[in-house]
């Protein structure tokens, strides 16, 4: 009995870590999307440090070498709509993100990801 009591207290440790590290990654992927901005974030779920665009600062015919080439997923908490181009001076491939709370957790389901160079801003609906 006292070797399963051993056992258990040398199992124990083991677990905290694992807890601690979930919580780190639950802690990093926080990162929310402020109020009239459109955000692009350079891991899927909306994970990493994202590169904020406020919207009423309109379209970026070449995203900045932070977000270039990197954007995994989008969300837009602005009243405009938003569209994330595969290249640059808005061409190429696209996906349209509404506004008001609008997002893509995961642009490789639109072969967008690791392949944003340039976001349109609008006040038109997406289409």
């Amino acid at each position: 009995m006292c070797a399963a009591a051993v056992a258990a207290l040398v199992l124990l440790p083991m677990a905290v870590p694992a807890a601690a590290s979930s919580e780190a990654r639950v802690a990093r992927a926080a990162i929310d999307c402020p109020s009239g901005y459109v955000c692009i974030y350079p891991e899927i779920n909306f994970g990493g440090q994202p590169w904020v665009r406020r919207a009423v600062d309109g379209s970026v015919k070449d995203l900045p070498s932070a977000i270039r080439d990197r954007g995994s997923s989008i969300r837009n908490n602005s009243a405009r709509t938003a569209r994330v181009h595969e290249k640059r001076n808005y061409s190429g491939r696209w996906v349209c993100v509404t506004r008001s709370g609008g997002s893509i957790h995961d642009l490789r389901g639109y072969n967008l990801n690791d392949q944003t160079r340039s976001l349109k801003i609008n006040r038109n609906d997406c289409g």
